[in-house]
């Protein structure tokens, strides 16, 4: 469907907390200042602290044809939302799982996971604004005459979490690009001008992504010939081996039953070494 104005406008965003939801609105409106458009509708969901106040709300999500902006310091909500927004095909987007995660490992702590103790975001969160608005302009191909400005080039066949995986990264302050490997066809020349390093190849376990891809099409109600055929895919991942090989400076990360907060971690680790090899 084109995305017009008044389809957007026509289009909520549900924000959704265990607390008042106070934060993730502000950052949301910091967001949106950023776009010369209609506000979209903000439906805020308080207090949210159920699995079934979670499948309520995502329904009515779905049915609206919104997205979603969760903030929850409970792991297990977050899960279940993430689950469930998987489940309908629905954008759901966590801008503070991926910072509570990251400050685990670095502080050798768990969080208390306590609804209401964050009151504020921090000044420094909001100067990310510029990664997320570069990640969303260079999602799946787009405005690859610019790519050498990604902090991150991620690129992989089609249904390996490369959207979602751009996201979470540019909420790290992390300029993304990611672009598909289309059996037989050439990447973009652009691609060459980025430090190859920078660059990190997606793989996955074919039977998993012929699960995805079929799900995919089951929300659709439209079937792909051989999207979702055994064959085809292990001859896409194939040739994905295949360009991987010729650029040994890449970095590969297996995504197969991964959360994307534990992808992240590893891509991360690889950009921060300098070394795909």
């Amino acid at each position: 469907m084109a995305v017009t104005m008044e389809t957007v406008s026509n289009r909520p965003i549900f924000v959704i907390s265990d607390s008042t939801g106070e934060t993730a609105e502000k950052l949301l409106q910091a967001v949106l200042s950023q776009f010369s458009v209609t506000r979209p509708k903000i439906i805020r969901k308080s207090y949210v602290r159920t699995e079934r106040q979670i499948e309520e709300i995502v329904q009515e999500a779905r049915d609206k044809e919104g997205m979603i902006l969760f903030t929850f310091v409970s792991e297990n909500l977050r899960n279940i939302m993430r689950e469930e927004a998987l489940k309908t095909g629905l954008l759901a987007v966590d801008p503070l799982g991926p910072l509570l995660t990251a400050m685990s490992y670095f502080l050798g702590t768990m969080p208390q996971s306590m609804p209401g103790l964050l009151h504020r975001v921090d000044t420094d969160y909001f100067s990310r604004i510029e990664a997320v608005q570069y990640t969303v302009k260079h999602d799946d191909g787009q405005e690859t005459p610019s790519i050498d400005q990604a902090d991150i080039v991620l690129v992989g066949p089609s249904r390996t979490a490369k959207t979602p995986l751009s996201i979470y990264l540019a909420q790290f302050g992390y300029k993304v690009a990611n672009i598909p490997i289309i059996l037989n066809l050439p990447l973009p020349k652009d691609l060459q001008r980025v430090a190859q390093n920078k660059v990190i190849g997606l793989v996955i376990d074919p039977y998993r992504l012929r699960e995805i891809r079929e799900a995919r099409m089951l929300k659709l109600k439209h079937k792909i010939p051989g999207y979702a055929e055994i064959q085809q895919i292990t001859g896409e991942l194939a040739y994905c081996r295949e360009i991987y090989r010729r650029n040994p400076k890449w970095g590969i990360v297996d995504v197969t039953g991964r959360a994307v907060e534990e992808v992240t971690t590893d891509v991360i680790a690889l950009i921060r070494s300098g070394n795909g090899s």
